[in-house]
């Protein structure tokens, strides 16, 4: 299983921040660019998750929030944060996000109808690349989860990953592979360790 260390930061020195190498394309494909993830914990706050991707001219259709924005050139972030469902965060370059709670692919709940609100999401495009930043506060994760104690040697569970469905190169990367004959980033088995570091 793959590991992450998540740093525990009042701050983000991203300079600093591990990356986490988004270049697992077990259903192959041609289309593989650079792309990586970096996560902080930010005690006061929640978590950040800041992913980058080496793409010049991403395809970006959709606009509004729970927009199938995996379709487009999408990076996205998994996790769970204690026993049960995880949430999902679909980014595009556009800032349209998908985000939902639930245990599998199947029966999730929007973020918004549990917690009145979805992850904050920043997007930054360049030239040659696009960066999304998803903050993932307390509040969001104490109205799914009941609770939200972090600290020194906590562990969570989750992946990144970077995918296009209906792009002209359809491809699906992750950090962490995921061993199933067909696309499917809706596997939590297959997630790696992430553990809390200072």
């Amino acid at each position: 299983m793959k590991e992450y260390i998540i740093k525990i930061t009042e701050k983000p020195d991203w300079r600093k921040i591990e990356k986490a190498k988004i270049n697992e394309y077990v259903w192959g494909g041609e289309y593989r660019p650079e792309a990586y993830a970096q996560l902080v914990f930010v005690p006061k706050t929640g978590f950040i998750c800041r992913l980058t991707v080496y793409e010049s001219n991403p395809e970006a259709v959709y606009k509004n929030d729970m927009d199938p924005v995996y379709k487009d050139s999408c990076l996205e972030f998994f996790a769970r944060y204690k026993k049960g469902g995880y949430i999902n965060c679909e980014v595009n370059s556009n800032g349209a996000i998908l985000s939902a709670y639930g245990e599998s692919r199947e029966n999730r709940v929007r973020l918004d109808k549990i917690t009145g609100k979805f992850p904050t999401v920043t997007v930054k495009k360049s030239k040659d690349k696009w960066q999304a930043e998803i903050t993932v506060g307390l509040d969001i994760i104490k109205a799914v989860y009941g609770s939200a104690v972090f600290k020194e040697n906590s562990v969570i569970y989750g992946n990144f990953y970077k995918c296009g469905d209906d792009c002209e190169i359809k491809h699906y990367g992750s950090f962490a592979p995921v061993g199933t004959e067909k696309p499917d980033f809706h596997r939590p088995e297959y997630f790696a360790k992430m553990t809390l570091k200072r």
